[in-house]
């Protein structure tokens, strides 16, 4: 169980994100008391969720060379996290 400072370390995100995902209902918790709790495979979860780019228009699905679109948004944040 974590609360929502330690699940924002984990995830690299602002604490306030982590409530934003809770109140979207995007990441699921319980409340104890004043607090939430996430486990920890339901944060895994929002944060693959996370990595999925949204459909692309057909003409963008692959390259200019015929190969699958790579998914950019992945790229970019592993990219960050390197820093």
């Amino acid at each position: 169980m974590l609360t929502v400072p330690e699940a924002a370390r984990r995830a690299g995100r602002n604490p306030e994100t982590i409530r934003r995902w809770i109140r979207s209902g995007k990441l699921r918790a319980r409340k104890i008391g004043t607090q939430h709790v996430i486990e920890e495979d339901d944060l895994e979860t929002a944060l693959v969720d996370e990595n999925e780019m949204l459909p692309l228009p057909p003409a963008w699905e692959k390259t200019i060379t015929g190969e699958p679109m790579p998914n950019w948004v992945r790229i970019v944040r592993r990219s960050r996290e390197s820093h």
